[in-house]
């Protein structure tokens, strides 16, 4: 669904929002997040928060609403200086000043809604207060830290296809040690860091905005009552996703995603 707007002179076209929580407090990478939010963490030169949406709207979803919190104003500063930090431009000093931007960027038809959803709120009650910003009856819901390829466009066709109210999409995680099968003493095989069984939430949710009815206030774990009797009801359904995911937690995960960036291997890049 798609419609027209208006923001002072410049017409945009909405669509389905992409919600992404940006508020954590990052309390793992301190060394890093200490003057900034863990989404404004760089890969490449640029933050983690501008890879996730770069995935999005390479499938067309370009709507974005950001659930601020922990240093939300480094975020703020970041968008409302995008236009001078990312391009050539020229200014004319006095009164009247004047700005010219010369050429342009490939993000001119992002529209981003910067939600303050404060300080302490837990993500259940982050989602619920942005909801005054989602317009149609479905949006789409990430967290603001974790990078994959997983293809948009059939994850919403799937989403769609089943019709419950909401869909998480899952990866089975790969062990953080090596896996010994052993017969008394004797090792009969091993494996370093193989794919677990189990399968694991990875964020890219797609949601009907009746999830809303299951948030509450700021005490709201999205992860926890929400999800839990949404699937009990049988309104939870997995898009289990084989390709590529990673969550950035840690100092060490961070540096192997600004490894991959610098050696072209990054599989999350599906944009061009």
């Amino acid at each position: 669904m798609r419609r027209s707007v208006r923001i002072g002179e410049k017409e945009i076209c909405a669509q389905m929002k992409v919600v992404i929580l940006c508020g954590g407090l990052g309390t793992r990478l301190r060394e890093e997040t200490e003057f900034r939010p863990k989404p404004m963490l760089e890969v490449g030169g640029r933050p983690i928060l501008w890879h996730i949406m770069k995935t999005y709207a390479h499938y067309g979803y370009r709507d974005f609403v950001l659930c601020l919190g922990y240093k939300g104003s480094v975020i703020k500063e970041y968008f409302l200086n995008y236009e001078a930090m990312n391009n050539d431009f020229t200014i004319r000093l006095g009164d009247p000043a004047q700005l010219c931007y010369h050429g342009h960027h490939t993000e001119q038809d992002f529209h981003v809604t910067l939600a303050d959803t404060g300080l302490e709120c837990m993500t259940g009650g982050r989602v619920k207060k942005v909801s005054k910003y989602i317009d149609d009856d479905t949006f789409l819901l990430t967290y603001g830290d974790g990078l994959s390829d997983v293809d948009i466009s059939q994850l919403i066709a799937f989403h769609a296809a089943h019709g419950k109210l909401a869909t998480v999409t899952s990866v089975a995680p790969v062990s953080r040690f090596g896996i010994l099968e052993t017969e008394g003493s004797q090792v009969l095989r091993f494996a370093e860091k193989p794919k677990t069984d189990s399968w694991i939430s990875a964020g890219y949710f797609v949601l009907n905005r009746k999830v809303f009815d299951y948030l509450g206030g700021d005490e709201c774990i999205f992860e926890r009552e929400p999800l839990e009797r949404l699937a009990a009801q049988g309104q939870l359904m997995t898009y289990p996703h084989q390709g590529f995911f990673y969550a950035m937690d840690t100092y060490r995960e961070y540096q192997h995603l600004n490894d991959l960036w610098s050696r072209n291997a990054a599989p999350w890049k599906v944009w061009k």
